[in-house]
């Protein structure tokens, strides 16, 4: 009776709470404001980089005409500090009347005008991080039919204000009251970061049934040792992040801040390369109106955005960590096809990395590489010992063909162990890595 019971328990939850909507089978790509224009609202004195409706319009603009959107960043994406301190008469959130006169529903069917989409945020406590106000348990399904009724294609609900138990209640049912709505609407949750972001406390499979995708850890900063910090963090603990993503629910490590004011060409380069091997939703959050050339050149990557948005969507790990500084990290990929990335932790000189594929456990044959980010081509032998030099704090992106007898279930459960460049804390496998 138990079981019986305990099941029927399990199908409701699925029943009432799945996020079936549809959308994200990919990465989600675009656009947010929050790391590069925070909660900027002084629009008489900065109006070019206050958070109002001229900003949105701006980046849509650029998204629109300078290729962004056919690469697929299309979301826009409004962060905090958009609302007015009070809702209006009927109980409504409003958009600042100052800052954003003509409303959000008018705002989003500019995005649409021009195939783009529409991103809003939200805050399941009594107030926004920003201050603002929030969305708690009695105001949830109003808020939800208004984002719908303007026109909305996605949320971020964040968690500031907000306790555990509120937590637990609120992120389920903001996601019933989307489905409720008719309209898709994809939904980023913030409640992981905000309960240490690893099981036991963090239910991934919970939050694969009600969300889009996740933030996983705190916020990103315009820093090489705030990309570094959130890289650490989701690799050391890939083992129970990266099942929890796939198509239609993604872990979030934060923006992409390329072409910002804190990372060197490299270093943007490396934070682009891990974003597609962790199958992370690029949202980039910079100033595309001045953007440079080699910040667009990385953030344009035609084979580095293919990686990220890789149909199959398994998260790629770290198989390799040495004590010289460099780590390796691979993405199955579809049609028998992969992505290795070198990375170099080293701050002193470009570092000389030798092995070869088979040591790096992959199986007999040839195989075609095209360097991502040099479009360099060359062929390699699994046997056959070559090097890379990684610049420091820099990347080799490489896309890697498979013989066409060599299936992906390769990485899932072949191969024995090669080479000795693995960490010893490793006790296994690539493949075993992969199940």
């Amino acid at each position: 009776m138990y079981l019986v019971v305990l099941l029927f328990a399990s199908a409701l939850f699925v029943s009432t709470f799945a996020l079936d909507n549809g959308l994200m089978q990919t990465p989600p790509m675009g656009w947010l404001a929050w790391e590069r224009f925070r909660c900027d609202i002084d629009c008489e004195h900065d109006p070019k980089n206050c958070i109002s409706e001229n900003l949105f319009t701006d980046m849509a603009d650029r998204l629109y005409e300078d290729g962004w959107m056919d690469l697929g960043y299309v979301y826009v994406n409004i962060d905090d500090c958009w609302s007015s301190m009070q809702r209006d008469g009927k109980g409504r959130l409003q958009p600042d009347p100052k800052r954003f006169p003509g409303g959000i529903r008018r705002l989003a069917r500019y995005m649409h005008d021009r195939g783009l989409k529409l991103g809003i945020y939200g805050d399941m406590g009594t107030h926004t991080c920003g201050g603002y106000p929030g969305s708690p348990l009695d105001k949830i399904e109003i808020d939800a039919q208004t984002f719908a009724d303007w026109e909305v294609d996605m949320l971020k609900f964040d968690g500031c204000y907000s306790n555990t138990t509120e937590q637990e209640q609120g992120y389920p049912l903001m996601s019933k009251a989307l489905n409720a709505t008719g309209r898709p609407i994809g939904y980023s949750c913030s409640w992981p970061a905000y309960q240490g972001g690893l099981p036991p406390k963090v239910n991934y499979t919970q939050l694969g049934l009600i969300c889009n995708l996740w933030r996983n850890y705190g916020d990103i900063q315009d820093s090489w040792d705030s990309v570094l910090t959130i890289v650490d963090w989701f690799f050391e603990n890939q083992d129970a992040l990266a099942p929890a993503a796939g198509p239609g629910r993604w872990n979030d490590p934060d923006m992409l801040i390329v072409g910002d004011f804190g990372l060197s060409m490299d270093q943007s380069r490396s934070q682009m390369a891990l974003w597609a091997i962790m199958a992370a939703p690029l949202f980039m959050s910079n100033d595309l109106r001045t953007i440079s050339s080699g910040a667009r050149g990385i953030l344009q990557n035609k084979m580095a955005i293919s990686i990220n948005q890789d149909p199959m969507g398994i998260q790629g790990r770290r198989i390799v960590k040495e004590k010289s500084g460099i780590d390796v990290f691979l993405r199955p990929l579809s049609n028998n096809a992969s992505a290795l990335v070198f990375f170099s932790r080293r701050n002193d000189m470009p570092y000389r990395y030798q092995t070869s594929l088979r040591k790096l456990n992959y199986p007999t044959g040839s195989y075609n590489i095209i360097d991502v980010f040099t479009e360099k081509t060359m062929t390699l032998k699994d046997s056959t010992d070559f090097v890379v030099s990684v610049n420091p704090t820099g990347v080799v992106m490489w896309y890697v063909s498979a013989p066409a007898k060599m299936g992906l279930h390769y990485f899932f459960r072949g191969g024995h162990h090669h080479g000795s460049s693995y960490d010893k804390d490793d006790e296994n496998s690539l493949p075993q890595l992969f199940l």
